[in-house]
C-alpha cells in the first residue's frame, strides 16, 4: 500500500500528461455511463445523487476552508448559483436525458463543440478579436456537429428533422460554455474550495428537477447496477477528473492543460464502439475530423495569423 501511494505521488501526481489523459478518459467514460444508466436509474436522479455524493465528500475534506474563505465567497454567491445551475445542473440534466435518445458516439463528438462555443461567446460577450483561422475553426466545428446531428444528411435541416437527443446535448454544451466563460471572474479562493461550493449548489439546484421527475412518475431509484453507475459518475468524471485537471493546470498551466480536453470527443467514440458496440459510421469519421480540426484552428494564438 505504501509503495502504491509512493508511486502515485512521485510518478502520476507529478506527471501532468498522465493526469490529464486519465481526466479526459473519465470524462469520455461519462458518455458510456449515461447510456448504461438507461433503465437502471432515471436521468434527474443521477444528477441529484451525483452532486449530493460529490458535495458530501468535498465538504468532508474542505469544509473548514470553505468556512474560512466564506467572506470572500459571499459577495459572489448569486453568480455562483447561476454558474452551478448552468454548468452542473442544466448541463448534466440535459446530458443524461440526451443519452436516452442518441448514441454515446454522437454525444462525445458534439461535446467537442464546447471549446469553440467558448471562443464564440468570448467574441460576442467580451469583444475578443477572432482571427481568420479561428473563424474557419468555428465554422468547421459547427459544420461537424451539424453533420452528426443530421446523421450525415445536411438536407435534414430543411426538413427540421434532427434527433432530439442531439439537440439536447448541443443545448447542454451551450450551458457549459456560458459556465466556462463565467469562470473568468470567479472569486479569489482556492480551486478546491470553489468546487466544493459549486458542487453543493449543484446538489441543491438539482432538487426541483428531481421533484418534477417524481411528480410526473418518471423517476425511479437506482438498481444495483444503477448504483455502480452513479458511483462511477460521482467519483470518476465528477471528482477525480476535477482534481486531476486542477493538478494538471498547476503543473503545465491552463493553456496547455486545456488542449487535453480535445481528447474527450476521441475517447468517447472509441469507448462507445468497444464497450457499447455502437456503430461508427463514415459520417462520424468526417464529423470528428472536422470538429478536431476546427478546435485546433480555433485555438491558434492570436499572433499566428494577420
Amino acid at each position: 500500500m505504501t509503495a502504491l501511494l509512493s508511486f502515485f505521488t512521485t510518478r502520476i501526481h507529478s506527471n501532468a500528461y498522465i493526469l490529464l489523459i486519465l481526466c479526459t478518459l473519465f470524462w469520455g467514460g461519462n458518455t458510456i455511463a449515461g447510456r448504461l444508466a438507461i433503465a437502471q436509474v432515471s436521468p434527474l436522479s443521477v444528477v441529484s445523487l451525483r452532486w449530493l455524493i460529490v458535495s458530501a465528500v468535498m465538504w468532508l475534506f474542505y469544509g473548514r476552508q470553505v468556512r474560512q474563505e466564506w467572506h470572500i465567497i459571499r459577495p459572489h454567491l448569486l453568480k455562483m448559483i447561476l454558474m452551478a445551475t448552468l454548468g452542473f445542473t442544466c448541463f448534466n440534466s440535459l446530458f443524461y436525458i440526451a443519452a436516452y435518445q442518441t448514441t454515446a458516439i454522437n454525444i462525445g463528438i458534439i461535446q467537442g463543440s464546447v471549446p469553440v462555443l467558448v471562443l464564440l461567446g468570448a467574441m460576442l460577450l467580451f469583444r475578443e478579436k477572432v482571427h481568420l483561422l479561428q473563424a474557419i475553426g468555428i465554422i468547421l466545428t459547427l459544420l461537424g456537429v451539424t453533420l452528426v446531428a443530421t446523421q450525415g444528411h445536411l438536407t435534414k435541416l430543411l426538413e427540421l428533422s434532427i434527433n432530439p437527443g442531439d439537440g439536447y446535448i448541443l443545448i447542454a454544451c451551450v450551458c457549459y460554455a456560458v459556465y466556462t466563460l463565467a469562470l473568468r471572474s470567479k472569486p479569489n479562493v482556492s480551486a478546491m474550495v470553489f468546487f466544493t461550493v459549486l458542487s453543493s449548489i449543484g446538489a441543491i439546484t438539482a432538487l426541483p428537477a428531481l421533484v418534477y421527475e417524481i411528480a410526473t412518475g418518471a423517476a425511479y431509484w437506482p438498481t444495483p447496477k444503477g448504483w455502480l453507475i452513479v458511483l462511477y459518475i460521482s467519483f470518476f468524471p465528477s471528482l477525480i477528473s476535477q482534481v486531476f485537471f486542477m493538478r494538471g493546470v498547476e503543473l503545465i498551466g491552463p493553456a496547455r492543460a486545456g488542449v487535453f480536453i480535445n481528447f474527450v470527443p476521441i475517447f468517447a467514440p472509441i469507448l462507445a464502439v468497444l464497450l457499447l458496440h455502437e456503430t461508427f459510421h463514415f459520417y462520424h469519421a468526417i464529423a470528428l475530423t472536422m470538429v478536431l480540426a476546427g478546435i485546433w484552428l480555433s485555438e491558434r494564438k492570436k499572433g499566428t495569423t494577420k
